[in-house]
């Protein structure tokens, strides 16, 4: 069996999410990286898009859950994602990664980034 990497990396989009009400109404930027795992072989055989991994849709899951949802907690919403993208597609391990450029601290810091792994 072969093992083939599709990844998705810095997904920009505005979301409503964080620990502050303020934060959930402002709303602000979050950076989305998404990884996965899978068996590829038949698409790569085939050369047929339908057995592979579309990234569009991938792209679509992850915007729908940043854009549409409101989370207190970057890791809910990593955790729901890679659920979400197991299920979905042929992975049988994704990895997502959220950045939260601006975080609400005193002090001078990137960004603030979550890590979550589902492996089937």
């Amino acid at each position: 069996m072969a093992s083939y990497k599709v990844s998705l990396e810095n997904i920009r989009l505005y979301g409503y999410h964080g620990a502050s009400q303020n934060e959930r109404e402002l709303g602000q930027r979050f950076e989305v990286d998404v990884e996965i795992t899978a068996d590829l072989s038949d698409a790569v055989r085939t050369d047929d898009m339908k057995r592979t991994v579309d990234y569009e849709q991938v792209y679509r899951l992850v915007e729908r859950e940043v854009v549409s949802q409101k989370y207190h907690l970057l890791e809910t919403m990593a955790d729901t994602i890679a659920k979400d993208v197991l299920d979905r597609f042929k992975a049988t391990k994704v990895l997502v990664r959220i950045r939260k450029p601006s975080v609400p601290i005193a002090g001078s810091i990137d960004h603030v980034e979550i890590e979550v792994e589902h492996t089937r």
